[in-house]
């Protein structure tokens, strides 16, 4: 059947140390990109929401008005 050692692989409390500091930087760097992302994409979506929403609000302000010169006419 299978030839050699059938036991767990182990690499003692140095490997173990060298795994946590590799998560750890890992997880501080999955932060870091989230609050950048968060901080820079933001604005490209509140910015054209806002050009729609004026352009919206213009165009019921001009209904509104061509409304009231229809009733005083």
């Amino acid at each position: 059947m299978l030839q050699g050692h059938l036991g767990v692989e182990a690499h003692g409390p140095l490997g173990t140390l060298w795994v946590s500091i590799g998560l750890i930087c890992f997880y501080i760097g999955l932060l870091w990109i989230n609050s950048l992302l968060g901080t820079f994409l933001t604005p490209l979506f509140l910015i054209p929401a806002t050009w729609l929403m004026d352009h919206l609000k213009r165009r019921k302000a001009k209904s509104t008005q061509a409304r009231t010169d229809e009733t005083a006419a």
